[in-house]
């Protein structure tokens, strides 16, 4: 392969190469690019059976971007890896709370975790409609109490924690969820596998539709 390749060029390529090697799937037209940026991104086709994603969920993802609500993540990594050009257009905030003074003070005279107090701070905020989480389960798990027991209702939840303790677990937990809650529009997988760059390239793929839709 030339060296000399644009950036665009190498990630159509890449794409092409995805495509070829996982053969028929029975993803539609708005879920594959999401599946397909997870694989892209991590290089692990894993993604194409595991990952989960509800009948509304990207359509309630673009509404609530048009609509201008905040998107709120549970790591600065997150933040790094999301296309920000695209983000402005809709004028929404984009936030992480997990290094707010308060929230650290607060994590520590409470005794529980940063994530924990910084998802609470974003849903005490009405205009955060979408939560995107890729590294914390206690984060998605925190989430998921606000929604049952404070009421908090996001357009859009992208949960793909990493991990050993919790991960696999909690997404589960946000699966289970949807049994309570059906109008829950969320995009998770099975399993520990997960991480703030496919979460980043996850709403990259829903913001790309967002601007072309």
């Amino acid at each position: 392969m030339s060296v000399h390749l644009r950036p665009e060029e190498i990630e159509a390529e890449s794409f092409r190469i995805i495509e070829d090697e996982l053969g028929p799937h029975n993803w539609n037209a708005q879920m594959w690019p999401l599946v397909r940026r997870a694989i892209h991104t991590s290089a692990d086709f894993d993604y194409a059976r595991s990952m989960v994603i509800t009948e509304q969920a990207v359509a309630s993802g673009i509404e609530a971007l048009r609509a201008g609500l905040g998107v709120v993540t549970d790591t600065t990594m997150i933040i790094s890896g999301m296309n920000k050009e695209r983000l402005n257009r809709f004028g929404a905030q984009l936030s992480c709370f997990v290094a707010d003074p308060q929230v650290a003070r607060e994590a520590k005279e409470q005794g529980v975790t940063r994530s924990i107090l910084a998802m609470r701070k974003a849903a005490s905020d009405a205009g955060n409609g979408i939560f995107v989480i890729g590294n914390a389960p206690t984060a998605l798990f925190e989430l998921i109490r606000l929604i049952r027991e404070e009421g908090v209702r996001p357009r859009l939840i992208v949960a793909l924690p990493v991990g050993f303790v919790g991960a696999a677990e909690s997404k589960e937990a946000l699966r289970e969820l949807a049994r309570e809650y059906p109008e829950l529009q969320f995009v998770t997988n099975i399993g520990r596998k997960g991480g703030s760059n496919v979460a980043a390239a996850v709403m990259n793929a829903i913001l790309i539709q967002a601007v072309e839709a």
